[in-house]
């Protein structure tokens, strides 16, 4: 009888704990829902951000090429010996530029630098939001009269959204190169032929069906990060574990936003 107890009372907990979390999902949609509505009827309200969003462009962009390019570069070696040495067993080496060329134009490029991106410049939307809530700096502008959404998250959205087609692109030119490298010196495929094979594979279809998730991603990284900035609590400690879930849930989310983006991206451009 005991140990019949303590099971349903775990099975009681574990009921709770699951209602708890489809709860609290339920409410940070809601929220970010309304923040989402706020920014965008911030957009067309004067005076525009420009000044704070260049200076954002700066620090999402410029600051996020550094990793951009150590990522992409080794992760295109590495694709480039993976599928050689694989492609080599049925005697079709000379299709690894294809291969790889289709890979990072779809996939890798745009998703792998949003995820890798977005968890560095979404910790520090987090971390900067958070620390302003916790010190009642966002008390301050609502008292001024301003609006926090037009002054905090519109600029992180539009320069996040301008942000990651260019470190899209970027990655994929430079994981290209550094694939194109590897296969020239290490298994003797010219590089002049590693792009033509790519290039013969490669369509338009595939590069907009790619780079046109990216501004989607960029306003994912920059809503969750905002989101969970301005709803920081606890001090100092909840400045970090408002970064470390931002993290996570911008990693998740994209991954989720992947998949039925490349449904649509299929669906939407056939034609090219």
């Amino acid at each position: 009888m005991v140990a019949l107890h303590a099971f349903r009372q775990s099975q009681r907990g574990f009921f709770a704990r699951a209602a708890d979390r489809v709860l609290s999902l339920v409410v940070h949609t809601g929220q970010m829902a309304e923040m989402t509505w706020g920014t965008a009827r911030a957009l067309f309200r004067r005076p525009f951000e420009g000044r704070a969003i260049i200076s954002q462009l700066e620090a999402l962009g410029v600051a996020s090429l550094g990793i951009v390019v150590v990522t992409s570069v080794f992760i295109g070696m590495v694709m480039s010996v993976q599928f050689a040495f694989g492609l080599r067993k049925f005697g079709g080496m000379e299709y690894t530029g294809r291969v790889i060329g289709l890979s990072f134009s779809r996939e890798l490029a745009p998703t792998l630098t949003a995820v890798i991106v977005g968890g560095r410049i979404g910790a520090g939307m987090a971390a900067e939001v958070g620390a302003m809530n916790v010190t009642e700096q966002i008390d301050a502008i609502r008292a001024l009269g301003a609006d926090p959404f037009k002054k905090l998250v519109l600029p992180r959205l539009v320069a996040s959204i301008i942000v990651m087609p260019i470190l899209g692109g970027f990655a994929l030119v430079v994981g290209f190169s550094g694939a194109m490298l590897v296969t020239d010196l290490q298994f003797g495929i010219p590089a002049a032929f590693f792009l033509n094979s790519a290039l013969s594979a490669v369509s338009m279809a595939d590069l907009v069906s790619g780079m046109f998730k990216t501004p989607f991603f960029g306003a994912i990284i920059a809503l969750v990060g905002c989101h969970f900035g301005l709803h920081t609590q606890g001090g100092t400690a909840g400045v970090g574990n408002a970064t470390t879930r931002t993290v996570v849930v911008i990693s998740i989310t994209i991954l989720i936003a992947d998949f039925f983006l490349t449904k649509l991206g299929i669906a939407l451009f056939p034609f090219l």
